[in-house]
């Protein structure tokens, strides 16, 4: 039986029970997210302040309701398991995105604040992390090392294990859904041909990963046939909703012409 996610240290018991997780203080976290986020979105409401786009609230009040489902996905088989990476990896860090957490919390900061905010966001050194590859590696990437490797058995055995492969998930989650539809500004950001390129990379990673685990080949993964090919459906019919929700995000917020100035403005883009 595979234990729930933890999202920090300690916060989901480890186990799950004969009829699915068992969820603790982890629902904190989406819980006190959108708390937060909302606070500040309706400080924008002041009369000396811009106001703030409802849709983006409502994005980001999704992702918190997509991981508060996640935490409370039964994981006491394999489907069960991939619809909490799923949920964790791909469609949660898509709402989280579009509510531009970013810009919202840059205009809660005074000017000075921001700007060494955007001067540190801005140096070169962080373009290879912000790469849409760099995501890619670490999400597609990181399922491929998990099924192809003991390392999905070995987290049966751990709870520690468990919960840092998930948490994994969700952050590269986060890191490669903004590489490709981030709607901050962001003077390093690949352009738009790249980010499609590496999308479409993303859907065939994730397909070739579902047809093998639907063979049975190469996977090395403890579970039935009947719960494998579930897994393997839910991998590849929801990895392709989810990325074809992000291409359509990446449409969205796609803004043409030259970027390099729009960085110091972010402060006050956004409504």
């Amino acid at each position: 039986m595979s234990p729930p996610l933890v999202v920090g240290p300690a916060l989901v018991s480890a186990h799950g029970t004969e009829h699915g997780t068992t969820v603790g203080p982890a629902l904190l976290v989406p819980l006190l997210a959108g708390w937060l986020y909302l606070a500040a979105a309706l400080r924008q409401r002041a009369p000396d302040r811009a106001g703030w786009s409802h849709w983006r609230t409502a994005a980001f009040a999704a992702g918190c309701a997509l991981l508060a489902i996640a935490l409370l996905v039964p994981t006491d088989d394999f489907a069960g398991h991939m619809w909490q990476h799923l949920l964790l990896g791909m469609l949660a860090p898509l709402g989280l995105v579009l509510g531009a957490p970013g810009i919202l919390a840059l205009r809660c900061l005074d000017r000075r604040a921001g700007r060494a905010a955007l001067r540190v966001l801005g140096r070169p050194a962080l373009r290879p992390l912000t790469h849409p590859v760099t995501g890619l590696l670490l999400t597609a990437g990181g399922l491929w090392l998990l099924y192809l490797t003991p390392l999905y058995r070995a987290t049966l055995d751990s709870a520690a294990l468990h919960n840092l492969v998930n948490l994994h998930f969700l952050l590269s989650g986060l890191l490669f859904t903004w590489s490709i539809a981030g709607p901050e500004p962001y003077p390093h950001r690949a352009r738009v041909p790249v980010r499609l390129v590496v999308l479409g990379a993303a859907v065939v990673a994730h397909a070739s990963l579902a047809q093998l685990m639907y063979a049975g080949l190469l996977v090395d993964v403890p579970a039935t046939t009947e719960h494998l090919r579930a897994g393997a459906t839910v991998m590849y019919y929801g990895g392709d909703l989810a990325e074809i929700l992000l291409a359509l995000a990446l449409l969205t917020t796609w803004r043409p012409g030259p970027r390099h100035r729009t960085v110091g403005t972010a402060v006050t883009v956004g409504s």
